[in-house]
């Protein structure tokens, strides 16, 4: 009987008893929330409370090695995560397996945000586009773009609804261009806020965009005369109105091939350019101009027609003739005249036809030394009327002349006074004088004090290669006087010569002896 208890409870002490095999135990992971960094690493750690564990581990599809391990728990290392996935950590404990599900997040900050401002330049009251786009940021849903003006805010998005890790991201908005816009400063901010993870907040802005404006809607303007002249230099003008900002529109003007130097000027909405022209071919030939404003440009046309008119040629026959001789004045047109001009001789009888030449037939005269003769071509060209004038100057040559006029023969002077002989002779070509008394040249170029010794006659002779002419000159000194000054201020009121004069022989020490003087 003894031996039949002690064969039962050796059966019972083989049987497992049914409260051990539903003792609990736990299987728990670290992290409890996993936040990883695209492509970096993670660290997993598996336990569990089994005392005495089966076989356990982690299930991914990841590349992962076991870096740790204890009686009731595992490390692994994760590399290389590049996707959102959830991890399964298992232990088996008397036969029964457990698991604990880890979910892992991947990240990316928002490092590449790019504006775009679609076009650079826009035409004022057009629409343009401020795009942003942030490449590879996770998780969408936690992402906030802030489209700014300046400082100021214009347009912000959320990405709540997209749940697609490694995506990027993009906000477009239509903004009409006004003036007040240009040179404004567009940007974009970024932010990923992963505090709902336990991570931080990360930023990120794109670089500024400048925004040009600009009006450019009239085409440019060309002012110049639509006829040139060879080698005559012409200022040409190239204007555009309507437009901003008009100090930086650039002009660029052309005859044919040839750029021309312009000077630039702008006031208000108008700029303009002007440059000098010379055209040295004639003929038809095409003035250009293009403007430019950012990156638009618009370009002017304007034909001008170049003619060689020179100035016509005037002569006389006998450059110096002499007086009372025939003189024959002629005008012709220039034989490098693109065109027959029509001739006008001043003082011409008749009007010849274009073409033609105009002369004059005269016989000149003392007076006519010094004439001018002009002579006016004109020519039409194009509607417009071209005028060159030629002027030539006459020199009639003629004996000396000694006129009372220039060379009175009556002259008074006040003693103690600086006195010069007054004697201007004519004559072409220009005659010398010589002045004689007693026989002695007198000084005609340097002022003399008049004395008593002054007083006589004075013998004068104009000469030049034609021949001379003689004249006498009677000098009278008036005696000096306490009222020479009273008398000298009553010159011309009748009272003159009521003081007495004084007779003495002429230049008794003065000048120089004349030639067969004693």
């Amino acid at each position: 009987m003894a031996m039949l208890l002690f064969g039962v409870w050796a059966l019972l002490a083989l049987v497992p008893c049914s409260g051990a095999t539903e003792e609990p135990f736990e299987v728990s992971v670290w992290p409890h929330q996993a936040l990883v960094e695209f492509g970096q690493s993670l660290v997993v750690n598996c336990s569990t409370t089994c005392p005495d564990p089966g076989p356990s581990g982690i299930e991914t599809v990841l590349k992962k090695t076991q870096v740790g391990k204890g009686p009731q728990w595992k490390e692994f290392l994760l590399e290389d995560v590049t996707e959102n996935f959830v991890l399964q950590c298992f232990f088996s404990c008397a036969g029964i397996q457990k698991d604990k599900s880890l979910d892992i997040t991947v990240y990316q900050p928002p490092e590449q945000v790019i504006l775009e401002l679609q076009p650079a330049w826009v035409a004022m009251d057009e629409a343009f586009t401020v795009k942003c786009r942030v490449l590879k940021v996770a998780p969408l849903e936690h992402l906030t773009l802030t489209v700014l003006q300046g400082n100021q805010e214009l347009h912000r998005k959320n990405f709540v609804n997209l749940a697609l890790s490694s995506q990027g991201a993009e906000v477009a908005i239509s903004v009409r261009a006004q003036r007040e816009n240009d040179r404004c400063n567009f940007s974009c901010h970024a932010e990923l806020d992963l505090s709902s993870y336990g991570g931080g907040l990360f930023h990120g802005s794109s670089a500024i965009k400048e925004l040009r404006i600009f009006e450019f809607s009239k085409s440019p303007q060309i002012w110049i005369s639509p006829v040139l002249e060879v080698g005559v230099a012409e200022t040409v003008s190239c204007e555009v109105a309507r437009v901003f900002p008009a100090k930086e529109v650039i002009f660029h003007m052309f005859l044919g091939d040839q750029e021309l130097n312009s000077f630039f000027s702008w006031k208000g909405d108008t700029a303009w350019a002007n440059a000098t022209i010379q055209a040295m071919e004639a003929g038809d030939q095409e003035l250009s101009c293009l403007v430019s404003l950012g990156s638009m440009e618009q370009k002017t046309k304007h034909p001008v027609h170049v003619v060689n008119f020179p100035a016509p040629i005037l002569e006389i026959k006998e450059s110096h003739p002499l007086a009372g001789t025939d003189v024959n004045v002629t005008c012709s047109g220039h034989v490098l005249t693109s065109s027959r001009p029509t001739l006008h001789l001043q003082g011409a009888p008749h009007l010849p036809a274009p073409g033609e030449s105009a002369w004059l037939l005269l016989t000149v005269k003392e007076e006519d030394d010094g004439r001018n003769f002009s002579c006016e071509a004109s020519l039409e060209v194009q509607g417009q009327k071209l005028v060159k004038t030629a002027v030539i100057q006459l020199h009639v040559l003629y004996e000396p002349r000694l006129e009372e006029s220039g060379c009175p023969g009556n002259q008074t002077w006040v003693e103690g006074v600086e006195q010069m002989l007054t004697c201007v002779p004519e004559g072409n070509p220009a005659p010398t004088l010589v002045c004689t008394c007693n026989g002695m040249i007198f000084d005609l170029e340097v002022p003399q004090k008049a004395t008593q010794n002054h007083a006589g006659t004075y013998h004068c002779t104009a000469t030049n290669q034609l021949g001379s002419v003689n004249k006498d000159i009677s000098v009278i000194v008036q005696v000096s006087s306490p009222y020479s000054q009273y008398f000298s201020n009553t010159r011309g009121s009748g009272r003159e010569g009521q003081f007495p004069y004084r007779p003495a022989p002429c230049c008794s020490d003065r000048g120089q002896r004349g030639p067969g003087s004693q």
